[in-house]
């Protein structure tokens, strides 16, 4: 179990690798995937892993890609639109996107021969998009973020908070931030007076009375897949991709609080910048087979290795706070900037280890009118380890992990049909369970050099979308719309009796893919 006053004392992180920075948050953010590709592919929910010949599917089951038999270039681009509603907060962000660009090159062998394809294929495409703004406000009755930076210092005596007070004021005295087990966010609440010395020499907090934040976040997942895949008598498919995935995530907030104890009072701003990037790597293995030979029903089924991430992590934060003694006598000002101290941005390397992933898959066709596709997805978050850069494990966010995090199962379904020999309309949906527990919060440790203590809940969500094709000879055209939605609970910091900002989040995208065959 998470101690759930933060204050993790083990022997091993007394000797581990560094102080703690990567959550289980982090975890969840880069795994798993949404639905995204091209035109085609969005406007039939993704569910074409069976029913292949579409180059987005080497992301789902490579094996897909066998059933090409000429080769082909795509891109796809559109807008995408993000509206969050937190309470009466209303939060609207729309930006441009480049999704995928790629191609396959189908190589005959011949009809004679059991192997009647090779084919090999290329494509990148946004397999994430992490882009939303968000604001929130709360009413605390007493709880406080102060009191959570309070726990993380709660293993400081009272000489040790004065040492930290007067650091800059009193020569010989160690600048904190450097010392192993001071939690950047405890050290910063001593300094600007949120973290006190209560009557027994332990550390105090303030009550809260309410509350303010902003976030802001941008970036993406980007994947890279290189495909190679065959056609075995025109009944079996299989297929093998590497792919390889970038990514570029970016978060700013602001949080403020309304603080009182007595005749004292004041308020309060949090100001924190995070940055992650990396890249990971991973193999996925695919077949597909019409048990019935004139048949053109067919079955699927992928597995998925974990993807092997190296990340880096920058951060830094700043404090500024305004309080008021004995009713308004007394007046104290402070700002604290971890990078006045530290030479800059607080950077932090790790590895992450993704779980497997399995779909199994079917789709068929009929009267070369109707294409039906359907498939599920299964991949259990909670098995996601953390690593330190030296590769030693991350025992106490694996954990977290395992705590917090839980098995993810997705379903898709989609349907084509031919209105013309040129024209197509589709329609598709797809459904994932929640990642989180309902008993998830970020557990900040007691030496942790991370300062944003928010953290959101997401639920399970819902994709509906639909689309229209044109397919001549040689040039093609296909426009999508998926409508995305999804709850989750926001909350400040982590206190047992805080109540989450009820949050609905709805993205709108419109997909143009265009290609050529020969």
């Amino acid at each position: 179990m998470k101690n759930k006053a933060l204050l993790v004392f083990s022997a091993f992180a007394l000797i581990s690798a560094g102080a703690m920075a990567q959550t289980q948050y982090e975890t969840a953010r880069l795994t798993g995937s949404e639905l995204n590709g091209t035109a085609r592919f969005v406007g039939m929910g993704g569910a074409m892993s069976a029913l292949g010949a579409d180059i987005s599917t080497m992301n789902t089951n490579p094996a897909g890609i066998g059933l090409y038999r000429s080769s082909e270039i795509s891109t796809s681009f559109g807008f995408n639109n993000t509206q969050t509603k937190s309470g009466t907060y209303d939060s609207d962000r729309t930006r441009w996107s480049w999704d995928q660009l790629g191609f396959v090159y189908s190589y005959k062998i011949g009809n004679q021969t059991d192997l009647r394809y090779v084919n090999f294929g290329f494509n990148y495409h946004k397999s994430k998009n992490f882009n939303r703004a968000f604001a929130a406000e709360q009413r605390l009755n007493g709880l406080s973020q102060t009191q959570q930076m309070a726990n993380m210092v709660g293993h400081l005596n009272a000489g040790e908070i004065d040492d930290v007070y007067n650091y800059g004021d009193i020569d010989g005295l160690t600048n904190p931030y450097n010392i192993y087990n001071y939690p950047y966010l405890g050290v910063m609440g001593i300094r600007t007076e949120l973290v006190g010395i209560d009557a027994n020499d332990r550390p105090i907090g303030w009550f809260g009375d309410t509350n303010g934040y902003m976030g802001r976040e941008i970036g993406g997942l980007e994947s890279y897949d290189m495909n190679l895949a065959f056609n075995v008598k025109d009944r079996i498919y299989l297929g093998l991709t590497l792919g390889i995935n970038n990514v570029n995530y970016k978060q700013s907030s602001y949080y403020t609080e309304d603080i009182y104890d007595g005749p004292h009072g004041g308020y309060y701003e949090l100001e924190n910048y995070y940055k992650l990037q990396g890249a990971g790597v991973d193999l996925k293995l695919g077949a597909i087979f019409r048990p019935i030979e004139d048949s053109p029903f067919r079955i699927g089924a992928a597995i998925h290795t974990p993807m092997w991430y190296t990340l880096t992590e920058k951060y830094t934060a700043q404090v500024t706070s305004e309080l008021d003694y004995d009713d308004g006598a007394e007046h104290f000002s402070a700002v604290e900037a971890i990078e006045d101290y530290v030479n800059g941005l607080t950077v932090r390397d790790y590895e992450m280890i993704t779980p497997w992933k399995f779909n199994l898959s079917a789709g068929t066709t009929i009267a070369n009118m109707v294409a039906i596709g359907a498939e599920y997805e299964f991949q259990d978050y909670s098995t996601a380890k953390l690593r330190y850069d030296d590769g030693a494990k991350n025992h106490e966010q694996t954990l977290n992990v395992k705590e917090d995090l839980k098995s993810v199962h997705t379903f898709r379904v989609g349907m084509e049909a031919r209105l013309a020999p040129e024209f197509s309309v589709r329609a598709g949906y797809n459904y994932t369970s929640a990642p989180f527990r309902t008993t998830a919060y970020k557990a900040l440790d007691y030496n942790d050099m991370r300062t944003d203590v928010d953290y959101t809940n997401t639920l399970q969500r819902h994709t509906v979308s639909c689309g229209l094709g044109y397919s001549g000879e040689v040039f093609f055209a296909d426009l999508a719309y998926k409508y995305d939605t999804y709850k989750s609970e926001f909350y400040a910091f982590s206190a047992d009796a805080l109540h989450p900002v009820k949050t609905d989040t709805n993205r709108h995208q419109v997909l143009l893919t265009m290609g050529v065959r020969f």
